[in-house]
């Protein structure tokens, strides 16, 4: 028990007095970030180390809290992240606009330290149960990369935030060459041996962790690469086809070792409101029976904007 990592809490507070209040008081449980202000906090929470828990004053200067909790349940990345708020605000209109707002508990100063520990302690816990319930339900049991219900709710997450932020967002579609034959000469489970390790060396090949790699169906992959624009897309469909080519499979009992290939279709589109991201699969899986009806084991690609 002592060696599993210790969550993360982050106190949002202008006065620094409470912050080292509760610095002290929880440190010895969990690992504390501190922001003295709403833009630092939003940067934390949006950060590849992002909080299991924000405790949010809401009276500070620039931007409120009750601003900053707004702007947290706005964005995907940081939406599910709790957020108690720990404020002089007492009246049963802020705590009600505090809890309408998406906050999951409201303490009044000056605060009881005690208290703060065993309302952190209880929303520790169920974060915790809750992001074991979502990643059993989104995630594919074999490969253990997204899984096709995950695959539409971020599709549609990332086609909305796009048209917010005029981003551009690119869809990768990848089947893996005659892999039946894989299955009837070796058996299934070398078959999944073998999806396990590309499903692998996919994920690597994407690194940044905006991206999201999900198993389609059978032998078939599809990568969400938000804010990339067609070269940068057909950039990284070229980088996972070469990586795919480049591994070497050791299947279990025969210790044969066996080579794949990928065909990849890639499209890229500026999400516009009035448009549907269903465009975007379409043509990605166009571009893809393109690469397959071309030789195989290539890359084709169509822009939407062009």
């Amino acid at each position: 028990m002592d060696n599993q990592p210790k969550n993360t809490v982050l106190i949002v507070d202008d006065e620094p007095l409470n912050i080292q209040v509760l610095s002290q008081a929880l440190s010895p449980w969990y690992r504390i970030k501190a922001a003295t202000s709403g833009v630092t906090a939003l940067e934390v929470a949006s950060s590849d180390d992002p909080p299991d828990l924000i405790l949010l004053d809401i009276k500070m200067p620039e931007m409120d809290g009750y601003a900053v909790c707004q702007k947290l349940k706005r964005r995907r990345s940081t939406s599910d992240i709790p957020v108690i708020f720990i404020t002089g605000k007492n009246s049963t209109e802020d705590e009600t606009k505090g809890l309408e707002l998406g906050a999951v508990d409201y303490i009044t100063k000056p605060f009881s330290v005690p208290i703060v520990m065993a309302r952190v302690r209880n929303q520790i816990m169920l974060k915790v149960k809750t992001d074991m319930l979502e990643e059993l339900i989104s995630t594919d049991s074999l490969t253990e990369v997204a899984n096709r219900r995950r695959f539409d709710i971020v599709l549609s997450e990332e086609w909305r935030r796009c048209i917010r932020s005029n981003e551009p967002l690119s869809l990768l579609m990848i089947d893996l060459d005659f892999f039946k034959n894989i299955n009837d000469s070796y058996g299934h489970p070398a078959g999944d041996v073998c999806l396990k390790e590309v499903a692998s060396i996919l994920n690597k090949s994407m690194r940044r962790s905006a991206d999201t790699l999900a198993r389609f169906g059978g032998e078939e992959f599809v990568a969400i690469v938000p804010n990339a624009d067609f070269e940068a897309a057909m950039h990284l469909a070229e980088r996972m086809r070469k990586d795919v080519e480049d591994l070497r499979i050791t299947l279990p009992n025969t210790q044969e070792v066996v080579t794949l290939t990928t065909s990849i279709g890639v499209t890229s589109a500026l999400p516009k409101r009035g448009s549907s991201q269903n465009e975007l699969l379409d043509v990605a899986d166009e571009q893809l029976y393109k690469a397959k009806h071309d030789g195989r084991n290539c890359v084709k690609g169509a822009n939407l904007d062009e």
